[in-house]
């Protein structure tokens, strides 16, 4: 350090930092100042645009860890305003939660309530409820399955707690984690949906395909229509025998609504039913397959 250099009293008067304050920086690392012969702090000029910077970010509520980084030119001054605003809607999404939460549990009639209390303590927040539906559905996304597919299909398997969920969504997510925290409804997703994924060279196109059935089948499931053989149930097998290199016959039928039975037990279509609850959809993908799978068992029967 060469040249006029500043005491800690003058630099607290130049920045309106306490000089408490500068102690405090200079014991973190954020300041780096010189001793004199008498043993005293002294800063040189650059010193105030550094604690200035250090004072206005502060301001903005950033914490000394990313205050850090950016002076270390590890991360810029737009990357750590990002994190913090991600941290702030993170808090608020669990603001939030834990207000809907506890207006179930008070709104819940006296003899539902300690079961009501039960199912929703179990759940901790919005976000950690929601890695345990992605846990149960990213083994599907797994192996030659594009990125944005396998993102579209993680966002329609396990939906994102709504960012002010009312009272029935929160209790809805709720029993949605405890379905898929059920280690049955694992196993049957691996014997079923995921049996034979290893020979299918084209995942995303598979998705993809049974995508557009399901599109199909949501419409006449919107419409009220019961299960029935067409154009859409034609379309999903078309998907399944192309992506095993397959020919769409009847004893192909058979064989694939023989593997997707799991997929028509009653912890699979409630689990359906809740996610269309939580996202108030009127036919969410989960029951416009299952819609298909029973098409398919009553083409079959």
């Amino acid at each position: 350090m060469t040249g006029v250099t500043l005491g800690i009293g003058e630099l607290a008067r130049r920045t309106g930092v306490s000089v408490r304050t500068i102690r405090f920086y200079c014991d973190e690392g954020l300041l780096e100042p010189v001793r004199s012969a008498g043993g005293h702090r002294r800063f040189d000029g650059a010193a105030i645009d550094r604690l200035t910077l250090v004072r206005r970010l502060r301001g903005l509520g950033l914490g000394l860890r990313p205050i850090t980084d950016v002076l270390a030119g590890r991360w810029s001054l737009d990357e750590a305003v990002a994190a913090e605003r991600t941290a702030l809607d993170r808090e608020l999404a669990t603001l939030h939660w834990r207000r809907s939460v506890l207006r179930a549990v008070s709104e819940a009639a006296p003899a539902d309530r300690a079961a009501r209390l039960e199912l929703l303590s179990a759940v901790q927040d919005g976000y950690s409820a929601h890695e345990t539906l992605v846990r149960l559905w990213r083994p599907m996304t797994t192996g030659p399955i594009p990125p944005d597919a396998a993102r579209m299909f993680l966002d329609i398997s396990a939906p994102e707690p709504p960012s002010q969920p009312s009272t029935a969504q929160v209790v809805a997510y709720a029993e949605l984690v405890l379905l898929a925290a059920d280690a049955r409804l694992a196993l049957d997703l691996k014997a079923s949906t995921l049996a034979g994924q290893d020979r299918v060279a084209d995942l995303g196109a598979l998705h993809a395909e049974v995508g557009e059935a399901c599109i199909l089948a949501g419409a006449l499931l919107s419409a009220g229509a019961r299960p029935a053989p067409g154009p859409e149930l034609d379309r999903f097998v078309a998907a399944h025998a192309s992506a095993l290199d397959a020919a769409d016959s009847p004893s192909f039928r058979r064989a694939l609504n023989h593997r997707t039975a799991p997929d028509r037990n009653p912890r699979l279509r409630r689990y359906w039913h809740l996610t269309g609850e939580i996202t108030g959809e009127a036919a969410p993908m989960g029951l416009a397959h299952t819609w298909l799978l029973d098409a398919l068992n009553t083409s079959v029967a």
